[in-house]
């Protein structure tokens, strides 16, 4: 069985577009299957044990690529076509069954519902899932290696207005590892991406030298993935690296503001979120708002005292359980 699943270039998106993937190995065991998505994303697919093909969809003027990737899946007899982009390229090739993203019912539902809802798969949710391969395990652990438990931090995001100020997420680090914290003396490792690195750098340093990992722009988001699965527990902003943690199953806590936490909160029971007073649209209501020129955090009105009571509620129901 032949399927080409077309995903998406970003991040968040495309891991919480795995639970198809998931849905497609447990369902299909025998599928040989090619993955079309972003450059950036590509080595979150490296390791899925269906792989055939990886395809690297590079953005083009006049929407050049697609006819590319036209061209590279239109000689193929596809059993299976899974396009989450809504792409014409899905509609122009030779496929049995299409199972297109657009006009979905469920699109106020969390995306790993929208995604669900593409493949008709009814009550039937397959969360996602990543598989990484032998050398971004062996990245992994060489970046944290066994020594104690590890409290993963992502301090940083994509856009500086879902940003949560670095000295909270300080001051929330050493409440967590201090003494009576939930995780005394745990080791905490420090992600960001690369053009992130100064408040991801503030929070690091604020660490004892002896318990600090660096993480930071330390390699592909599958290998930064594959470290983040060597911890215990994570806390970060909204961003793709939240939901690395999530679909690695470590617990995770996002700290939301300026986004949809019904769409894009951390999936899964292990998981949860604290989020400002404010929703997004009331947060993105000033005179001047301007996304692509903002100079600040719009996650000021989410407390310390918040993130620290839900921190606490988390580890309380995993000691129940």
């Amino acid at each position: 069985m032949k399927v080409l699943f077309i995903t998406s270039s970003r991040i968040g998106d495309a891991v919480l577009s795995t639970g198809l993937l998931r849905y497609i190995e447990q369902r299909y065991p025998d599928a040989r299957v090619t993955v079309v998505c972003g450059p950036l994303v590509v080595s979150l697919f490296e390791g899925y044990p269906l792989l055939e093909r990886l395809i690297p969809l590079k953005k083009e003027k006049r929407n050049m690529h697609w006819a590319k990737l036209w061209r590279q899946v239109v000689g193929t007899r596809w059993d299976m076509v899974v396009d989450l982009r809504n792409s014409a390229v899905s509609r122009l090739i030779m496929a049995k069954e299409r199972y297109i993203f657009g006009g979905c019912a469920a699109k106020a539902a969390h995306k790993v519902r929208q995604n669900a809802a593409v493949m008709k798969l009814g009550h039937q949710v397959p969360g996602p899932k990543l598989w990484f391969t032998d050398v971004q395990k062996e990245k992994a652990r060489g970046l944290i290696p066994e020594g104690g438990r590890v409290l993963g931090v992502g301090p940083t995001a994509n856009w500086i207005g879902k940003t949560w100020p670095a000295e909270r997420f300080i001051e929330i680090v050493n409440f967590m590892i201090g003494p009576g914290g939930v995780m005394e003396g745990a080791r905490v490792a420090v992600f960001g991406a690369p053009g992130e690195e100064e408040d991801a750098l503030k929070v690091l340093e604020s660490v004892p030298v002896e318990r600090r990992i660096d993480c930071i722009a330390k390699g592909s988001p599958g290998e930064a993935a594959a470290a983040i699965a060597r911890c215990d527990f994570y806390l970060g902003n909204d961003s793709g690296l939240m939901h690395c943690a999530a679909a690695a199953l470590v617990q995770t806590l996002g700290l939301f503001g300026p986004s949809y936490d019904l769409i894009y909160r951390p999936w899964g029971g292990h998981t949860d979120f604290v989020r400002t007073p404010e929703s997004f649209d009331q947060l993105i209501d000033f005179e001047g708002y301007d996304p692509a020129s903002l100079d600040h955090t719009l996650m000021g009105s989410l407390s310390v005292e918040d993130v620290k009571a839900k921190i606490v509620e988390m580890f309380k129901k995993r000691r129940a359980a």
